[in-house]
């Protein structure tokens, strides 16, 4: 089977279960959450792996793993942030008694709020469901426009240090293809706040492109292609969500800021 193959019938497969887990939301997309987090945190791992700090790691993913159980289980967003930062300050006293810097806790906060704000800002209503869609919108819309529109223009590089391939134009490119999209979904579903969801979305779409980058450097920082094989003929986990999971958090933060922690997306999208 060719790469190209590869790629198609792995696209097609994700997105039936994700759409499909979007869609059924509740315990059903906070287990995708959960497993996007882990998967997330290995793949940190296995790219700085070593036998001198393994322990640590084993640690950092153990105290992950409590957290995204509480997170499965249904317990408040409260009590579940708060792990999480019980987690992040444990591990971080950990490593700096043995001396091991900040990576594997920087791993653990990073995976753990990707799969939190993921999972909390979906919920189980439609608000959630409006919300998931939304910020899918604006990502893809940003990833697509942004590679085809680089593609076809080019001009100057936005970080060649970290990621030759990507240029300004594609990156306003992304950023108008994202704004477009997002504002479809928030017409689509009747949003009372379309004036505040242009800064949102360009904010959105800023943020990915972002993520995006981070990614790009965590991997050249380590000397690897790709996050991990997990998906075939795709690379990684962080491959396929390293914009989306920064503007999930993102987004979490805004909508806390209009709905409060435990149903964020209802501030955005009251429906």
């Amino acid at each position: 089977m060719s790469n190209l193959q590869q790629r198609v019938i792995s696209a097609i497969v994700l997105a039936v279960i994700v759409l499909g887990l979007t869609w059924l939301g509740g315990p059903y997309f906070r287990l995708l959450s959960a497993a996007i987090g882990l998967a997330m945190f290995y793949e940190w791992s296995a790219m700085s792996r070593s036998a001198a700090n393994a322990p640590y790691q084993w640690l950092a993913a153990g105290l992950l793993t409590l957290v995204l159980l509480l997170l499965v289980a249904g317990f408040p967003a409260a009590t579940v942030l708060l792990a999480l930062a019980a987690a992040v300050v444990v591990s971080a006293i950990v490593a700096a008694i043995g001396k091991q810097g900040s990576w594997n806790t920087a791993g653990l906060a990073y995976a753990g709020l990707s799969g939190v704000s993921l999972a909390l800002l979906r919920g189980a209503d439609k608000s959630g469901l409006v919300a998931i869609l939304f910020l899918f919108a604006v990502v893809w819309a940003t990833d697509i426009l942004a590679y085809f529109v680089g593609r076809a223009i080019g001009g100057p590089k936005l970080a060649p240090a970290i990621s030759p391939g990507k240029t300004w134009s594609g990156a306003i490119g992304g950023t108008i293809g994202g704004l477009i999209a997002g504002l479809a979904v928030a017409v689509l579903a009747g949003s009372p706040h379309l004036g505040l969801m242009v800064p949102v979305v360009l904010f959105l779409s800023v943020v990915s492109q972002i993520g995006d980058l981070f990614e790009s450097w965590v991997k050249r920082r380590h000397g690897v292609k790709d996050s991990s094989h997990l998906i075939p003929g795709h690379g990684g986990v962080m491959d396929r969500v390293d914009g989306l999971v920064v503007a999930a958090l993102a987004l979490y933060v805004i909508g806390t800021a209009f709905g409060g922690a435990e149903n964020p997306a209802s501030g955005l999208f009251p429906l």
